[in-house]
């Protein structure tokens, strides 16, 4: 049977993804991108792990369940699905499976070698690259590097870092620096990070698609080249609630809201490029912190005096619970040790902060980011 392969790379993980269907691998490929260097391999140059293996195979799945619910397991939430697994600490192996996304999964610890098997190409395709990312994350953490909660961008690699809670505006300040200025995009929600040897911390990307509200979508000048590519046939990623489709194919501009909740647009990494012209970046240096706060209808203006990190501004394995390490990929805290944040703290509080007052006006936006934060100067 004909394989196909993706690999992976970024710093020091290099992760490999085979699987008979080519509709797995290239979802692999458009999902990490130029952000993880994601090529295709040749099956047979494979000799080790990290390895991912994808199966879209009703029977495979039929078989590796059973063994599950055979087996005395125990259960849990994973991707937001009720999971249910069975460890085997005899014979170094995890199997687990998710009877409503019929997925199941066999993980080997020892080698890096996680197996995948489910009934249909576009379920196993996610799983694939959600398994793939923890793989990477796993050697990434176990090599130094952990997560912040921000966005990046670059330009000519110093990378300039935005802070804040939900809705601060993290996503807004980076796509207004990438779209009007063409500063290259790291990362919209969360970025590694890992002090290096010249005192300062590098930076790299954390892929994933990108959640962006309707609002922006149009305040960016992309709501009707998302509706163009929506015409044609073209789909944003899986996750994104049908109505966000509808009202793009409707012409809807209004926000949409469901309990408090913004329903956004779920964009694929690969869609930066291709569809709204936004150049994605590999890595940097960090050179400054943005700690932006929108607010509707105020012109863009620096405000105070920027507050320094915290705890929250740090991912670990408590705000990590979506995807608890049941497979153990990972095996570290799942935002890297304890260690290597009080460093990268201790180094990013050296950098110039920029606290600053961001309106609706993504130009506006911009000019006053750009004017604040010129990382050529630093």
């Amino acid at each position: 049977m004909t394989s196909h392969a993706t690999r992976l790379h970024a710093a020091e993980a290099a992760v490999t993804v085979l699987s008979a269907d080519k509709g797995v691998t290239d979802w692999s490929t458009r999902y990490f991108g130029p952000w993880w260097n994601a090529v295709d391999a040749k099956p047979e140059s494979i000799c080790e792990g990290p390895l991912v293996v994808a199966e879209v195979d009703e029977d495979a799945y039929d078989e590796a369940s059973l063994a599950v619910t055979q087996a005395a397991h125990t259960s849990t939430t994973y991707a937001k699905a009720q999971t249910l697994v069975a460890r085997d600490d005899a014979a170094g192996v995890i199997r687990a499976v998710s009877p409503g996304e019929l997925l199941a999964y066999r993980s080997e610890p020892a080698s890096g070698k996680l197996t995948i098997c489910g009934c249909d190409t576009e379920t196993v395709a996610t799983a694939t690259a959600r398994l793939a990312r923890e793989m990477v994350r796993g050697v990434l953490l176990r090599a130094g590097w952990c997560v912040l909660h921000a966005s990046a961008v670059v330009q000519s690699g110093r990378v300039a870092l935005t802070f804040g809670r939900k809705g601060a505006g993290k996503t807004t300040t980076a796509l207004a620096l990438a779209a009007r200025h063409r500063w290259g995009l790291l990362a919209n929600d969360r970025v590694f990070v890992r002090p290096n040897d010249r005192d300062g911390v590098d930076v790299l990307p954390w892929p994933s698609a990108a959640a962006i509200g309707l609002g922006l979508l149009d305040a960016l000048d992309w709501f009707e080249m998302a509706r163009e590519r929506l015409q044609t046939g073209e789909a944003l990623h899986p996750t994104q609630d049908p109505r966000v489709s509808q009202a793009l194919l409707a012409g809807a501009r209004t926000p949409l809201w469901d309990s408090g909740k913004e329903l956004k647009a779920q964009v694929f990494p690969d869609q930066f490029g291709g569809w709204f012209n936004i150049p994605l970046a590999t890595g940097g240096e960090a050179a400054a912190l943005l700690f932006p706060h929108i607010v509707a209808g105020a012109s863009p203006a620096k405000k105070g005096r920027a507050r320094g990190l915290d705890d929250s501004d740090f991912m670990s394995g408590a705000t990590e619970d979506r995807y608890p390490d049941i497979f153990d990929l990972v095996r570290v805290d799942g935002g890297g040790s304890e260690d290597s944040r009080h460093e990268v703290a201790h180094r990013l509080a050296a950098l110039p902060h920029h606290a600053m007052v961001l309106g609706h006006d993504v130009a506006a936006n911009a000019d006053l980011l750009a004017k604040l934060v010129d990382l050529q100067s630093f």
